[in-house]
């Protein structure tokens, strides 16, 4: 029989789905009905020591829809959480307290400073936290703080913060990327140098969710204006696999040792399946909570124990990166494509060769001859 259980990073997950940072992971209540309905871990949503500083707006979401009705895209200009700090270190104790066995992972954010970061790590593993995920990639708000994707997207920056961080951490980190970079592998590389245990990817896209033709306005308007977001949803699930493809081989070849947690898209156990076949560890899910409910999990690991069975894998390291090894440059293609025909061309006129002489036709006699040439 299959299973789903894994180890990443010294952390025991009965399955590889984890609730992504954000509204499923708000405070106490939903983060221990995750926990209930059987998620494998839990991240919950960005925190920062001054909640101050932190205040949102409302409307805060915009939906793209199919012709049918589907929400298949999801922009939302939310900040981390405005919940003060305190509170939230007592609830990460009732978490644990509640849920022992449950893997929670803090998210963190902080301007540029040793001091802050390191404050952040200490008191949140004094709260019990089993690990950390760096918030360097939020593309909304906070960069106008030089904080999120500012830091993303400057590779000698966010390996300062990420070797800050890993000289006051004792339990695992994972930097979580931008997928609003031209190579993501950059960053990605920097925060592994670093010392971090696995990186995520990816966080939202920055989009423009669409115009109110009627209003003339933007969406989500808030006052009648508003700010580009961060997208996400089934929509974005092509661009985050070939991120995830590009992070899967990067790790494979560089560092073996290091984890990949893949986010972007993910509502069933065959999106689940295609993020590990490239090489991730884990896979998150956070708009899909927002879709479905909590309860989704159960579905989506019946489907991967379905796709396991069906392949006869008992393990997800049984399938993790499998597909790596079929991707390729166009060029490869080209002569992948042409020694193909070439060999089925050959294939055909030895059959045309005349083997015996019961074989001599009337209507194919000169082509038979021709065939039989040097």
């Amino acid at each position: 029989m299959p299973t789903l259980a894994t180890t990443v990073d010294g952390l025991r997950l009965p399955n590889p789905f984890v609730i992504g940072s954000g509204p499923p992971g708000t405070n106490q209540s939903v983060i221990q009905r995750a926990f209930r309905d059987g998620w494998g871990a839990v991240i919950a949503k960005t925190i920062s020591l001054d909640a101050s500083k932190v205040t949102n707006v409302s409307p805060r979401y915009a939906k793209l829809k199919s012709a049918n009705g589907e929400v298949i895209g999801w922009e939302n200009i939310e900040l981390i959480s405005d919940r003060p700090f305190s509170i939230w270190l007592d609830e990460f104790k009732r978490c644990k307290d509640a849920y022992p066995e449950g893997i929670l992972i803090a998210s963190i954010m902080e301007e540029f400073e040793q001091d802050a970061w390191v404050e952040l790590v200490e008191r949140c593993e004094a709260a019990g936290v089993d690990g950390f995920e760096l918030n360097f990639s939020c593309p909304h708000g906070l960069p106008e703080r030089k904080m999120g994707a500012a830091m993303g997207q400057n590779p000698e920056i966010l390996a300062e913060v990420s070797q800050w961080v890993m000289g006051a951490a004792k339990k695992p980190v994972w930097a979580k990327m931008t997928p609003n970079i031209t190579r993501i592998e950059e960053p990605a590389r920097a925060a592994l140098r670093a010392g971090c245990q696995g990186v995520s990817a990816i966080n939202t896209i920055r989009s423009v969710m669409g115009v109110n033709l009627d209003t003339l306005r933007p969406e989500p308007a808030v006052e009648g204006y508003t700010t580009p977001g961060g997208y996400s949803c089934k929509a974005v699930k092509p661009i985050a696999l070939r991120m995830v493809m590009e992070l899967g081989q990067m790790i494979r070849t560089e560092f073996p040792d290091r984890s990949l947690s893949g986010i972007g898209g993910i509502e069933s156990g065959d999106d689940a399946a295609q993020f590990i076949l490239l090489g991730a560890d884990t896979v998150q899910v956070c708009t899909g909570v927002m879709k479905f409910g909590y309860g989704c999990v159960k579905s989506m690991g019946d489907e991967l124990l379905a796709f396991m069975e069906k392949h006869q894998f008992e393990t997800l390291a049984d399938f993790k990166g499998h597909s790596l090894d079929y991707f390729t440059s166009h060029a490869d293609l080209v002569v992948r494509q042409t020694a193909r025909k070439a060999a089925q061309k050959a294939a055909a006129d030895a059959q045309k060769t005349v083997a015996n002489d019961a074989e001599w036709s009337g209507d194919d006699f000169v082509k038979q001859s021709d065939a039989l040439a040097r």
